[in-house]
């Protein structure tokens, strides 16, 4: 009789839990859509991302198709962002750019997220001597600032986008990681976690099933910051000339080569820095948004 009791008073606690996290995220979204600042970032990565699967319709002319005839003009109704030093059409090769530029971002991102995840919940679950381990090799990583680990990875490596993914998604993983590691010491403390393994489910049952999904609030705030910084340091990456290499469209690549012409040419260079600077000015009203949503102790 009290096992039935028992049996019955864990599977109360968990089906409230649900119900309570359904509620949060009625309230997450109704947060979020009355912050103004994410709504406007929302817009903003929504646009650049329809931008990324609209490029071929949108894109006026070839973004690699070199026209020396057409070369270093001034935007007009021809060339509504004018021409680069090889005639190749800007607003055309921006367009294609954003696929580059998001993609990196997002890979960078995920590589990190799911390496860091996976790190933090071992170490937050089994604690010990794991803990130790994995939580001094990630100081290791944190010792040494985020660019320059990038730049002696990609020195290994070699200049690419795949290399600068790499790059960036390595000095994520320890922001990641550390975030993931406290959420689930706080979570694997609380006494539906412990009702929940006296019923026999099994270590990996109990960390992906049930510690996870409570965590995934941090998790997803600190990925869409991340986002911004990721594609900002892509692409100072490749204006460095250790990224996207000629003739690949990417912005921060264009960039670099517009600062050559700088005084007879601004807009090579004004065109690609203004689309890095809106994009990740979304992202980061985005995800204030999302940690104001999502932070009950940021709620006024």
């Amino acid at each position: 009789m009290t096992v039935n009791t028992s049996l019955v008073n864990t599977v109360d606690l968990v089906l409230a839990r649900k119900k309570i996290r359904r509620e949060k995220r009625r309230l997450f979204f109704s947060t979020l859509g009355q912050n103004k600042a994410a709504v406007v970032g929302g817009i903003i990565i929504l646009f650049y991302i329809s931008l990324t699967f609209l490029a071929p319709i949108l894109a006026p002319y070839d973004p690699y198709a070199i026209n020396l005839q057409d070369k270093l003009q001034f935007p007009s109704w021809t060339h509504w962002m004018g021409t680069d030093d090889k005639g190749r059409d800007i607003l055309s090769r921006i367009l294609y750019g954003s696929r580059l530029s998001l993609g990196v971002g997002f890979s960078s991102v995920f590589f990190g997220a799911f390496f860091g995840i996976i790190l933090g919940l071992v170490a937050g679950y089994y604690g010990k001597w794991v803990d130790t381990i994995i939580s001094r090799s990630l100081d290791v990583m944190l010792a040494f600032p985020g660019i320059l680990l990038a730049l002696a990875i990609i020195s290994a490596l070699g200049p690419s986008l795949i290399n600068v993914t790499i790059a960036v998604g390595v000095f994520s993983i320890p922001l990641f990681a550390r975030i993931v590691r406290g959420s689930t010491m706080e979570i694997k403390q609380l006494e539906y976690i412990d009702a929940i393994r006296t019923l026999g489910a099994n270590d990996f049952t109990i960390i992906f099933r049930h510690i996870f999904p409570n965590i995934l609030s941090p998790i997803i705030v600190q990925g869409s910051l991340r986002l911004a910084t990721a594609i900002l340091s892509a692409a100072g990456l490749s204006f460095l000339g250790l990224g996207a290499q000629p003739p690949s469209p990417e912005w921060g690549a264009m960039l670099s080569s517009g600062r050559d012409f700088l005084f007879s040419a601004p807009y090579m260079a004004i065109f690609p820095g203004l689309m890095i600077s809106v994009l990740v000015l979304g992202f980061n009203l985005f995800g204030d948004g999302l940690r104001d949503a999502l932070d009950p102790r940021m709620k006024k």
